[in-house]
């Protein structure tokens, strides 16, 4: 997957219109220093010779150095990941804090008022851009009741409470478009299992709902649920860069949309891995979780 995902970014990226070496330059650059300067990048090489060159340095922990950054792609994105990271967690909890109780309600609830409002609230999240409903909080709750900072980000190191005033508008933003889906999947899900023959059973010997809804029927029904958690967060992790460019936080998905617009290939391609490789250790964290939730995976 990481072999394909880079073979794919770096063809887009080369069939992408414009020249960072022009970029890089003056309006008044000659061709020669234009030439000049894609022989100083590497550009002048090959396709499958700048691929090879870059691929075999990315193996061992080098990506290469930013076109119009002042330091190396490694060192830009530890510096950005911190953030990306934090409004990312932070999306998570939020969407699960939504999507959990809602979906188990309307499941419990089936054609019922709260049923219909879950439903509803879930079809809101989905459908609404996380761009235009970030711009709906940000005009209502910076600009009108100017409770919250309309952008900018400050690190946990500087206080929780400046943190999260900084942080909780872009990850209700990007949460609640997670739960949408989550809701959706996990009342089906729960559906299902609540109609099991062992959930009667539980009943008939007179084990408290409570118990039977939040703890029998919840577990068994999470399994499923987190293998579109999964696949979910990388929708997660594509949403930030919309997030970061609206809220103008200082993270990867800001420098990603950056890198694009300026073509800088090395932090694109480098920015683009690293979010391949945490889709694909999410997903191994999910079947892992499988076994913990499940006792039948571990047989």
């Amino acid at each position: 997957m990481l072999f394909g995902a880079s073979v794919l970014i770096f063809l887009i990226m080369r069939g992408l219109p414009g020249d960072p070496a022009i970029g890089m330059l003056t309006e008044n650059a000659t061709p020669d220093m234009i030439r000049a300067m894609r022989s100083q990048l590497g550009l002048e090489l090959p396709l499958y010779r700048q691929y090879a060159d870059w691929a075999w340095a990315a193996l061992g922990g080098d990506f290469g150095r930013s076109f119009f950054y002042p330091s190396g792609v490694a060192r830009l994105v530890a510096q950005r990941f911190p953030v990306t990271l934090h409004l990312a967690a932070m999306s998570l909890v939020i969407g699960l804090a939504i999507a959990v109780p809602a979906g188990v309600l309307a499941a419990v609830h089936q054609g019922r008022w709260i049923d219909h409002l879950c439903r509803v609230i879930a079809l809101f999240g989905v459908s609404i851009p996380v761009f235009w409903q970030g711009l709906l909080m940000i005009l209502l709750f910076a600009v009108v009741l100017r409770w919250l900072p309309p952008g900018g980000y400050e690190p946990l190191s500087a206080g929780i409470v400046a943190s999260t005033a900084h942080i909780v508008m872009p990850a209700v933003a990007l949460g609640s478009a997670y739960a949408g889906s989550l809701t959706r999947m996990l009342r089906a899900s729960m559906l299902d299992v609540l109609g099991r023959d062992y959930i009667s059973l539980a009943r008939a010997l007179g084990v408290p709902e409570r118990t039977v809804i939040w703890h029998d029927a919840l577990r068994n029904a999470l399994i499923p649920t987190l293998t579109a958690a999964g696949f979910s967060f990388g929708y997660l992790l594509a949403g930030t860069v919309l997030t970061e460019v609206i809220f103008n936080l200082p993270g990867m998905g800001r420098l990603l949309y950056e890198s694009i617009i300026s073509r800088d290939y090395p932090v694109v391609q480098g920015v683009v891995l690293l979010n391949v490789a945490l889709f694909m250790l999410v997903n191994l964290s999910m079947d892992l979780l499988y076994a913990v939730l499940d006792p039948r995976v571990r047989g």
